[in-house]
């Protein structure tokens, strides 16, 4: 819109959406759905060697995130009708997702750590 083309033009960058850990979790779900129906302009997809492989076999390339809003609209609506907070549940899984990078990240440090000593010995 005219807001955005006015940052713009005084240098303003596209934030980009970034989706990570897209590998799906459910054998109950297609294998690539976090990617197939993720792609669009500016985004980012940390893909799993996984599931870059599978994409790779049988995924479509094709600008999904923004089809059939509507439809998604309509979900979310049904959800909060159902008695689902989805604040509640996104906060629960942006604190899971929080924690496992942490664990990852001090996972890391410490065997960074261990092959300081081994070498400096």
């Amino acid at each position: 819109g005219k807001r955005w083309e006015e940052l713009a033009k005084k240098g303003a960058k596209v934030q980009r959406v970034l989706w990570a850990s897209t590998s799906t979790k459910s054998p109950d779900y297609p294998d690539t759905l976090y990617v197939d129906s993720l792609i669009g302009p500016d985004t980012v997809n940390t893909i799993p060697p996984a599931t870059l492989a599978a994409f790779e076999d049988h995924g479509t390339a094709a600008r999904t995130v923004d089809v059939d809003v509507e439809i998604a609209m309509k979900r979310l609506a049904e959800l909060e009708n159902a008695g689902i907070d989805l604040k509640k549940v996104t906060d629960k899984l942006l604190e899971e997702g929080v924690t496992k990078f942490i664990d990852a990240f001090d996972s890391l440090i410490e065997g960074i750590g261990g092959n300081l000593k081994s070498i400096i010995k």
